[in-house]
């Protein structure tokens, strides 16, 4: 197949769901077909899975024109991401185009959350896209005969690139890109970033400063408008903060009214321990929201949080108390308002959360 007509097919399928690709989408699948890296600047609910996934299937259908009835399985891609809340979202998003366009290509996902059975499951084979996190990616690596796994990938993802940027676990990702390169030499190296002020800084740090890949890389940028209206809370009476453990408990009762006007409201809180607080506190004052509210962090388990995630979406839930757990990415289409209590660590992930809002292209 021409790319035009790579084009076209990936347009039907956007066509048949009543959608019509942007230009950063067509942009991101065009550079994927001519061999190059990248680094998608794109806002948040914007569609950037679909610019990505969608690039690489076009990529595998122009390589395997008898993909409809051949399937070599193994290891073809990866997709890192910082939270295991967006694993799910990314994989039902890619497993639809995959099926849609009638290929073969089985999607996965490998984060701590993932069972034992399905673990060694993926020993025996694994899928085509694998979806997995920087610490996981970490553990495969170290596994008996990793090599043989990851030789035939030819693309590998990081999703939220300034989130990790900068981090611990950006170094992480870095080592483990590295390592990748020297066993996949087919490997294209492509990262997803919100804005942020230093982009071609950050796709210097993604591709290697130096590098092949960084020669043959390209910026794409998605000129897409989001309005954001942003309040503050002040109290009436202006007291002096406590020396320590303010968690902003005074300003609850002004909070109810943002929740009862809202379809879906989502809390941020900066801990744990803010989260479970406030969580508690609103129970106690506001029993009518029992059954209506919830709590969402790292450390509640999987199934709960599954649960919480599912019921935004099928908007059951009026609010949910929640941490940086649902900070990035998660498609809840029917949130209309997001709280910030207390001051999030930066601007950039103020936006970020702010993005919860609506999070749909327009």
């Amino acid at each position: 197949m021409t790319k035009k007509q790579l084009h076209t097919l990936a347009k039907s399928w956007f066509k048949d769901q009543g959608w019509k690709p942007f230009t950063f989408q067509e942009e991101t699948w065009e550079a994927f077909l001519d061999g190059k890296n990248g680094l998608l600047n794109a806002p948040t609910g914007s569609g950037k899975t679909y610019a990505l996934w969608v690039a690489f299937v076009l990529d595998y259908i122009k390589n395997n024109p008898d993909y409809k009835t051949k399937h070599k399985a193994g290891l073809k891609a990866i997709w890192i991401t910082p939270l295991r809340a967006l694993s799910v979202e990314i994989a039902q998003a890619a497993q639809r185009f995959a099926d849609g366009l009638e290929t073969q290509l089985t999607v996965g996902i490998r984060t701590g959350d993932t069972p034992q059975a399905e673990r060694a499951k993926q020993k025996r084979k694994m899928p085509d896209l694998l979806i997995t996190t920087p610490e996981s990616l970490q553990l495969l690596l170290t596994a008996k005969g990793y090599e043989k796994v990851f030789k035939d990938c030819t693309a590998i993802v990081i999703d939220e690139w300034h989130e990790l940027l900068g981090s611990k676990r950006g170094v992480q990702t870095e080592l483990g890109l590295s390592r990748l390169k020297a066993i996949a030499p087919k490997l294209r190296i492509w990262g997803i970033s919100a804005t942020i002020g230093n982009l071609d800084q950050a796709r210097e740090v993604l591709l290697g400063p130096d590098s092949q890949a960084f020669q043959n890389s390209i910026l794409v940028k998605a000129n897409l408008g989001k309005t954001y209206k942003v309040e503050s809370i002040i109290p009436e009476t202006m007291e002096k903060f406590p020396w320590r453990g303010h968690m902003g408990l005074h300003l609850l009762e002004e909070v109810v009214p943002i929740i009862n006007n809202s379809k879906t409201t989502l809390l941020f809180t900066n801990t744990r321990a803010q989260c479970e607080l406030w969580f508690q506190k609103m129970m106690y004052k506001h029993p009518e929201f029992a059954g209506e509210m919830a709590m969402h962090h790292g450390s509640i388990n999987k199934e709960t949080r599954l649960w919480v995630e599912q019921a935004i979406r099928n908007e059951s839930l009026k609010a949910v108390i929640c941490t940086s757990s649902l900070d990035l990415g998660v498609d809840f289409a029917p949130v209309e308002s997001i709280i910030q209590i207390g001051g999030p660590k930066g601007v950039a992930r103020f936006l970020q959360r702010a993005g919860r809002s609506g999070h749909q292209p327009g």
